[in-house]
């Protein structure tokens, strides 16, 4: 019996047929896999996995963990989405793999990890992506920032805590720290839902500086009012690093701020000044910089209100830099786009659907979606990408391509179609990704010949 349907315009008929031969709809994931082999991937893997399986029937760890990686580059939002890539043969053909692991066998991988293996596993795979950071000349600038995991069910550290959309509902409260200028997440950490933004910010931040190599610098730090903490301050002072902080509107603050007369004029609608103040229990007097912006009707504006200077709202900054106003305030706006990263985390990979019963295997898949988004940054960098394109972007202009699998001989072909780009569009990112990282001879180098 031969079964057809209609088409929506024209009225033709289809008719329907089975194919026994291998098809994916990811075929443009082979520029992926190869630049996945080019870095050494596989092996960096291998070496810092805190445990190998000794039964024959076992999968090997490594080849779990990047079935769940890749599984999280096409779409996948939770543990069961993994099956998806279980009947894709001509994937697996491009890993080289012989058997493919069920969702199960993934969960059963995190559920390993506790404290000391997430630390060890991942500290390692962070310093030898580390490794292979562009310098930057000016020095990084470093974003702090949290942000809620709402969970539904009994895990553990699923408490209540500060929820802006629903109120009351247990979550994991993350704080990452991201190296802005080459959207480089440079440490995470999963935090029980009933941690205040600040908690344990100074000892993160020890973590990060130790991962990142001495020959990268930081420029400055910049955090919200969730991390304006004297303990906090006191460190990045003790580091010597530079940092821009916003103010929580304390009553003295919101005092001193009102007692300012009009400033600097920027332009017609803002005006900057700044004043030195030690708040109660802090070690000593800060700089504090504040941008005054006029209410308009015609656009919203940013900052707080205070009723003894109506008509206005107020931005309130402590730094120790000595840049004038005006120049600390455009360098902290350029750290909004660290919401677009943590936006990218949630929406395109799924970093807050991933979550299991023992709060460390959760912690494990969150790092692990860390360290996806780290290497996809890498990847475009080895692409050579002249803007910089999101998860999702990447998955519909590279990723998304029908292919088939066939033979020639004893060799397996990957067709990939061309209404979906094919070969052509994705020859100049294959040729780019195998120049990438290529070592140059001293001999050919006419900075050290000269």
């Amino acid at each position: 019996m031969q079964w057809k349907i209609t088409a929506l315009w024209g009225g033709k008929k289809v008719e329907l047929r089975e194919t026994r031969r291998a098809v994916t709809p990811f075929g443009g994931l082979l520029v992926f896999v190869e630049f996945l082999r080019r870095i050494g991937y596989l092996e960096a893997v291998n070496q810092h996995l805190p445990f190998h399986l000794t039964s024959p029937n076992a999968i090997d760890p490594a080849q779990s963990f990047t079935v769940f990686l890749l599984s999280v580059v096409v779409g996948a939002r939770r543990f069961a989405h993994t099956g998806l890539l279980r009947a894709d043969t001509a994937l697996q053909a491009l890993l080289g793999m012989a058997r493919f692991p069920v969702d199960d066998t993934i969960r059963n991988l995190f559920k390993r990890f506790g404290q000391g293996q997430c630390q060890r596993f991942f500290s390692g795979l962070w310093s030898w992506q580390l490794e292979r950071l562009p310098i930057c000349a000016a020095g990084y600038s470093l974003d702090l920032d949290s942000t809620v995991f709402e969970r539904y069910g009994q895990q553990q550290g699923a408490l209540r805590g500060p929820n802006p959309r629903k109120h009351g509902r247990p979550s994991h409260h993350p704080l990452l720290a991201v190296l802005a200028e080459e959207h480089f997440v440079l440490h995470g950490w999963l935090r029980s839902g009933n941690c205040g933004t600040a908690r344990g910010a100074v000892e993160f931040l020890k973590e990060a500086l130790a991962l990142l190599p001495e020959r990268h610098a930081i420029r400055v730090v910049r955090a919200d009012s969730g991390f304006f903490d004297q303990e906090l301050l006191g460190f990045l002072e003790q580091r010597e690093l530079h940092y821009i902080v916003v103010a929580r509107l304390t009553r003295w603050l919101k005092r001193e701020a009102a007692r300012l007369t009009m400033g600097r004029a920027l332009d017609a609608n803002y005006s900057a000044s700044e004043f030195h103040l030690q708040l109660f229990g802090w070690d000593r007097p800060r700089r504090f910089v504040v941008i005054r912006e006029q209410l308009r009707a015609e656009r919203a504006s940013l900052g707080r209100k205070l009723l003894d200077v109506p008509g206005y709202t107020f931005r309130v900054f402590v730094t120790n830099l000595a840049l004038p106003p005006e120049e600390l305030w455009r360098d902290y706006n350029h750290r909004a786009d660290m919401e677009n990263r943590i936006a990218e985390l949630k929406h395109d990979l799924a970093a807050d659907d991933f979550c299991l019963q023992e709060f460390f295997a959760t912690e494990a898949a969150f790092r692990s979606i860390l360290l996806l988004f780290n290497l996809l940054g890498e990847f475009q960098r080895a692409c050579r990408f002249t803007s910089y394109r999101q998860p999702a972007t990447l998955r519909a202009q590279v990723f998304l391509c029908g292919a088939l699998l066939g033979r020639a001989g004893h060799r397996l072909v990957l067709h990939l179609s061309t209404s979906w780009g094919g070969l052509q569009q994705r020859i100049p990112l294959l040729e780019n990704v195998l120049a990438y990282g290529l070592s140059t001879s001293p001999k050919l180098n006419p900075e050290l010949s000269s």
